[in-house]
């Protein structure tokens, strides 16, 4: 029987692969329900709840009755909230008018990706690196231009690396820092110079910076708003806040493009959630800020517990992860497996999730698993015994 891929549907999926810690995460809760006790190292989701002063504020929201549209760029109270938080953290002058509410930041992404991309155009950006952010750039033609980076590079592009891959496609160039899947934080004055850089040549530079707060480093780092005032900056409440499922993050543009972004926002979402959005304005109160200064800590210790732990076993960390609640690791020497089969062997036969090294790009992706702690140590400290059983049975048997 002839089979005809994608009849009638864009060509474009066939560029667009699907998530692979997600198909990971749905088969390791569908054991779960089976009874088996599944080490969930897979996922980059807090296993914190979000703090109750959040939640409260919801629920106050929901009866309140504020379940209305809002604008579509947001609650003013949540954008005026915002920048007064920019001021206060880094130093740096934010215009509510410059600030918009979305739908997590991938709704930043999506309306990043409307914004800057022409058909066939794109952004600069590392790999390994998160894989949604080159699929939202495909969803409108555009093309996520992928740049090997290495521990020697700090997983970060630097001037070197944008001067050598920029083409004649190129609009700008993507970031994260603290980045998924490595952790590693650019160094402030590489941020800099590549700030500079994309400036000189007249394109965008676009800062995912969802996992601030989220540092193990004495130097907290510092928004690219302070460097480069005309950069676009992506947030989040998902990682440091706890908010995962209440879909809500931020995006900062310069002001030239605030008309542009509004447009697109009333067009392709409406408006953000009302209830989260209420909620959110819990997020900055003492309370709340220190409970997830004591999540914070408690990810640290996770990550000072499984780096040297899974070094122990024999995997290669180059680079000890800086933020963020991920380690990237290349598969212990003598076991002759990729890394997807290691990935799928391990949760079947041992019950522990990982995901591996393809879902971030394709340099030696097939070498590299991307461990998560957002998981209790006790966990963590079952999934590393269980670790250790399975490459001494070498090839998971």
């Amino acid at each position: 029987m002839l089979v005809v891929e994608n009849s009638g549907y864009a060509h474009r999926l066939k560029d667009i692969q699907s998530f692979k810690v997600m198909k990971l995460l749905a088969r390791a809760n569908q054991l779960q329900s089976e009874g088996h006790q599944v080490v969930h190292m897979e996922v980059g989701e807090p296993d914190f709840e979000t703090p109750g002063a959040i939640v409260e504020a919801g629920i106050a929201a929901l009866r309140a009755g504020k379940t209305k549209y809002t604008a579509a760029q947001g609650i003013p109270e949540l954008r005026e909230l915002l920048s007064r938080h920019y001021a206060d953290e880094h130093g740096v002058d934010v215009a509510p008018s410059r600030i918009f509410i979305t739908a997590g930041s991938s709704g930043a992404l999506l309306l990043v990706s409307a914004l800057l991309l022409n058909p066939g155009e794109g952004l600069l950006m590392t790999d390994p690196g998160y894989p949604c952010n080159r699929h939202f750039l495909k969803a409108f033609s555009g093309e996520g231009q992928l740049v090997p980076v290495t521990a020697a590079d700090g997983y970060q592009l630097n001037t070197t690396l944008v001067d050598r891959h920029w083409q004649s496609s190129t609009r700008g160039v993507l970031l994260a820092s603290p980045a998924n899947p490595t952790g590693a934080i650019i160094d402030e004055d590489v941020l800099k110079a590549v700030a500079a850089g994309v400036r000189q040549r007249g394109g965008h530079l676009v800062v995912d910076e969802i996992y601030h707060g989220l540092t193990y480093t004495n130097h907290k780092p510092t928004s690219v708003l302070a460097f480069d005032p005309e950069a676009f900056v992506i947030n989040s409440f998902s990682k440091y806040f706890g908010m995962t499922g209440w879909r809500l993050g931020w995006l900062i543009v310069p002001e030239s493009a605030v008309s542009e972004v509004e447009k697109l926002a009333q067009n392709l979402f409406i408006c953000p959630s009302s209830i989260a959005q209420e909620a959110a304005l819990a997020a900055f109160s003492v309370e709340a800020r220190d409970i997830m200064e004591r999540q914070r800590e408690a990810f640290q210790a996770r990550r000072d517990f499984l780096v040297p732990a899974l070094r122990e076993i024999g995997f290669g960390i180059e680079r000890m992860p800086e933020g963020a609640f991920y380690v990237y690791a290349t598969m212990p020497a003598g076991l002759a497996v990729s890394s997807e089969a290691f990935s799928d062997r391990l949760l079947e036969n041992h019950y522990v999730a990982v995901t591996p090294g393809t879902d971030f790009g394709f340099y030696r992706a097939d070498e590299h698993l991307r461990f998560s702690y957002a998981q209790r140590l006790d966990m963590l400290e079952l999934g590393v015994d269980r670790l250790r059983r399975a490459v001494a049975a070498d090839g998971l048997s």
